[in-house]
């Protein structure tokens, strides 16, 4: 028997377009002589739809447009959708009104239904505000081959592995028991740096512990702050990677089940990965091509699913801005990207000349607008309330402001999207100016702490990038000017500042904020690791007070296990003691 894996894209609400995609994947697998298609979690609905879960209009259209799927699909191909269903006896038994479903769809009808059992709560997810969980475990069958289905977080109860149970059932064990012989998973789960790797070593895990394969159908895209990077995967009765699909692109691949030997064989198909079958694994990629990918993606899916064409962002000459301006222009082509220069008295003719040598290498047009003539104003306005008082912060934050008013001006009147550019390091800390360079519709690096973006900066000047980028011809020298690498960050806001006058070394701070945010590390347990006592009191409440900013910020791209989104939860007013 042939089975097909779809990694889709799909659109949040998008329910007819993702209802073609799943159509469109079934033509190409039943080419291939598929005899099953897997789709991922909530295909046709897109994953997280949030609230839209709670509009019952949203629900009903979500069952019209499945039956009418139903009936457009090759009669003969079984073909499993993810969808939100109604819980019939929520109101008599009581529960929530849903179920997260995986349906199974063949001969133009409904043939079976299957709901998630495991509701994540942690992180980014809030499954159980909506989905009633399933209460068993349950199979089709095709012919004589019993098939398992589980969704998602389903798998990820492996006590051996994690070394702890998180929740009371365990599917994947619940499945063993019915005798399968194969599990399928519908999967949405999000990206986060070196996470391609865990799921794999946890599947292969759990297929040596029950000895039954499992066929993973992960979503790809950006929805929002989260990113999905498909990467999806099969593993025979042995717990070797037989089929790996391509991460941050959408893919369909078509592999084998071997009655004969009770096992799944790889068989190639459709846009399989480029590995060799003897590299198929993921490798433990941390690393900058692998979140290069990401935020790319991530940009690119923001863009197109929130109806923008081109974006706008402002360049200072400094690291930052020039990463940002350098993953726009992969994600939607240089063409689309506009870059705006807006030098103030304190900036450097180096910053100047480094960023218009920046957008002359991406082919990014640019724009000067200095904000000189405007500081002056806004020095006169307050002249008499600001009397005997000495230049500081407010002055500062007002330059910051100037910049954030004429890039929004240009977003409302060309609608571009506005990208802004600060990254994790300055976000934990405050390092930033509210309705300055905060402003802004996505913020594309605010999860990646600064030692990144500089490590990201050299990569991409490697070459790393290259066949990444279709719409970037190769360079004979550095995309990023060296001298921004090179020179010591600063915001540029008065006379000779360099950030290291306010922050401690980012080599430093960096370690600091990963062991408090990500890894949450008390004061005491950092200090003892061997950072300075005073340093990282004063991080640690930097952090806190920053709660305030970070919560008006805009949308930023998850790319770590612990972001400052919707995953990231702390109240503003509360105990200075945590």
């Amino acid at each position: 028997m042939k089975i097909a894996i779809a990694q889709l894209n799909p659109t949040i609400g998008d329910i007819c377009g993702n209802s073609n995609l799943i159509l469109e994947a079934a033509k190409k697998a039943e080419v291939e002589g598929a005899n099953l298609l897997l789709t991922p979690e909530l295909s046709l609905i897109g994953y997280p739809p949030r609230d839209l879960l709670i509009n019952p209009s949203f629900i009903a259209d979500a069952g019209a447009q499945l039956l009418q799927l139903a009936q457009a699909l090759p009669p003969e191909l079984a073909v499993i959708v993810g969808t939100a269903l109604p819980n019939a006896n929520a109101v008599k038994l009581g529960g929530k009104s849903l179920f997260n479903s995986a349906v199974l769809l063949q001969n133009g009808a409904v043939k079976q239904v299957f709901h998630k059992r495991l509701l994540p709560t942690y992180d980014v997810f809030d499954e159980d505000r909506y989905f009633e969980p399933g209460e068993n475990s349950n199979y089709f069958s095709i012919g004589e081959l019993k098939i398992g289905v589980t969704i998602c977080e389903d798998l990820w109860n492996n006590e051996e592995f994690w070394g702890k149970r998180s929740y009371a059932g365990d599917p994947v064990s619940d499945l063993a028991k019915l005798g399968v012989d194969l599990v399928l998973n519908l999967s949405a789960s999000p990206y986060s740096a070196g996470k391609r790797g865990v799921r794999s070593a946890m599947l292969q895990h759990s297929v040596i512990r029950c000895g039954i394969p499992i066929i993973y159908a992960n979503q790809v895209g950006g929805n929002d702050d989260i990113i999905f990077d498909g990467s999806s995967f099969a593993v025979n009765r042995k717990g070797d990677l037989i089929q790996v699909l391509a991460s941050f692109e959408t893919d369909l691949a078509v592999l084998e089940y071997d009655a004969a030997k009770q096992d799944l064989v790889g068989s190639g198909g459709i846009g399989q990965d480029a590995r060799s079958t003897t590299d198929l694994s993921f490798h433990p990629a941390e690393g900058d091509a692998e979140i290069w990918a990401a935020l790319v993606l991530g940009v690119r899916d923001y863009v197109r699913k929130c109806g923008f064409s081109k974006v706008v962002l402002g360049l200072s000459g400094g690291i930052d801005s020039a990463l940002v301006v350098a993953i726009a222009s992969c994600a939607i082509g240089p063409e689309n990207v506009l870059g705006v220069l807006m030098p103030s008295p304190y900036s450097s003719d180096h910053s100047v000349n480094d960023a218009l040598e920046l957008a002359r290498n991406l082919g990014v047009a640019i724009e000067l607008l200095p904000i000189g003539d405007l500081m002056k104003t806004y020095d006169r306005t307050l002249a008499d309330l600001f009397v005997n008082t000495t230049f500081g912060i407010a002055e500062e934050n007002i330059q910051s402001r100037i910049r954030g008013n004429l890039l929004m001006a240009i977003s409302n009147k060309f609608g571009h999207l506005l990208l802004s550019t600060g990254n994790k390091s300055e976000m934990a800390v405050g390092y930033c100016t509210l309705y300055g360079d905060m402003n802004g519709g996505l913020a594309v690096i605010a999860d990646v702490p600064k030692t990144r973006v500089y490590s990201l900066c050299r990569w991409l000047n490697s070459g790393g990038s290259v066949g990444a980028m279709p719409p970037w011809p190769p360079l004979e020298k550095e995309i990023i000017p060296v001298n921004i690498i090179t020179k010591a960050p600063s915001a540029e806001l008065k006379p000779g500042q360099i950030d290291q006058d306010s922050l401690p070394d980012y080599d430093v701070l960096d370690d600091i904020l990963q062991r408090l945010i990500e890894h949450h590390e008390s004061a005491q347990q950092i200090i003892a690791a061997g950072h300075d006592e005073a340093v990282v009191k004063r991080v640690v409440k930097l952090v806190r007070q920053a709660e305030f900013k970070r919560r008006q910020a805009a949308p930023g791209l998850k790319i770590s296990d612990r972001a400052f989104g919707t995953g990231w939860r702390m109240p503003i007013a509360k105990s200075s003691f945590y």
